[in-house]
């Protein structure tokens, strides 16, 4: 399942994070990919140790765990910090999947989803589209800055070139509390459909009944 998260970062917050990345070190992408990816990935990524690091999570993180789309799609048990990366003219990153485990000796996760945040507008650069492949074929996500997009870690996916300007996203993964991405999906169906009832008829025997299903499923799906 492919979901797009409209308006994590507002323009306002958008402009801190340019402010902030414009003082940052950007370094080669390929030292942090795993055996896989380093072979098709070209890209600069910001200096994990860079001091503007924190204040930028703080940022963008602090408003990604509080989206509601995300809240009611992933159920996030851990989320990684994420990385923050530059595409310019000539770069793109070949089709892969992103490992299954992650962090570091102590703070493993299993990957279930990736992030990728769109940081700066689709005009500012041509190319560059995420490309993500699935059942019904290729699906491609060039967002609005501020919006994001989150989809299958084990999908095959890619970054198309950049032909024109510079693209800058943070790309972040999560590991949910149920690992079943079928059960995921039909968990967020069904919230949605019972939010729907909660505000239309909330009260209402069928309103209950599709909350406490819900509810259960949620509890008996889950792994903490």
């Amino acid at each position: 399942m492919l979901l797009t998260l409209q308006g994590v970062l507002s323009k306002e917050e958008l402009s801190v994070v340019h402010d902030l990345l414009a003082r940052g070190h950007f370094v080669d992408g390929r030292l942090s990919a795993g055996e896989e990816a380093i072979r098709v990935k070209n890209n600069q990524e910001l200096n994990a140790s860079d001091q503007i690091i924190q204040p930028l999570n703080n940022l963008v993180m602090g408003k990604l765990i509080k989206h509601p789309t995300y809240l009611a799609a992933a159920f996030p048990l851990k989320i990684a910090a994420p990385f923050y990366a530059k595409y310019g003219k000539g770069m793109a990153y070949g089709s892969h999947v992103d490992d299954p485990i992650m962090g570091s000796v102590g703070q493993r996760y299993r990957t279930d989803l990736s992030i990728t945040v769109f940081l700066n507008e689709p005009e500012d650069y041509e190319g560059g589209e995420l490309v993500v492949q699935t059942p019904f074929g290729e699906q491609k996500a060039k967002l609005e800055a501020g919006s994001a997009i989150m989809y299958p870690s084990g999908s095959t996916h890619r970054v198309a070139e950049v032909t024109r300007g510079e693209r800058i996203v943070a790309v972040t993964w999560l590991q949910s509390m149920v690992k079943d991405p079928a059960k995921r999906e039909l968990l967020y169906k069904l919230s949605q459909a019972r939010d729907i009832l909660i505000d239309k008829a909330n009260g209402t025997e069928v309103t209950e009944l599709v909350s406490n299903t819900y509810i259960n499923l949620v509890r008996m799906w889950s792994d903490t």
